[in-house]
């Protein structure tokens, strides 16, 4: 996440990959909100998520017991036309199973 921070001062601009290793390791560290932050930048940058980013910051949510935002997040990516894959939904019933919300999942 250094580097990520460090790649505009080297004239660097990072892409959808580089965000989407950044959200790799939010996911790993369980750090589910900087994951989020890191979309919502990746949005203000003009760059689109993909679906394995997404999938990393809801595996980070479900990591971290967040299941309200896992499903926010897998709404949003429906809203955003993107396709959900087997690992976003597994990851988002997961959260809710974690959270005692079972009833979410259905």
């Amino acid at each position: 996440l250094q580097l990520l921070a460090e790649m505009g001062s080297h004239g660097l601009v990072p892409d959808v990959i580089t965000y989407g290793a950044s959200t790799n390791a939010c996911e790993k560290g369980s750090q589910w909100l900087l994951g989020l932050e890191l979309v919502a930048e990746m949005q203000d940058a003009g760059l689109v998520p993909d679906v394995i980013t997404c999938n990393a910051c809801i595996s980070a949510c479900e990591k971290s017991l967040q299941w309200q935002q896992a499903l926010q997040l897998l709404a949003e990516m429906q809203g955003r036309g993107l396709v959900p894959s087997v690992i976003t939904y597994s990851a988002s019933i997961s959260a809710c199973e974690k959270g005692s919300q079972w009833q979410q999942a259905l």
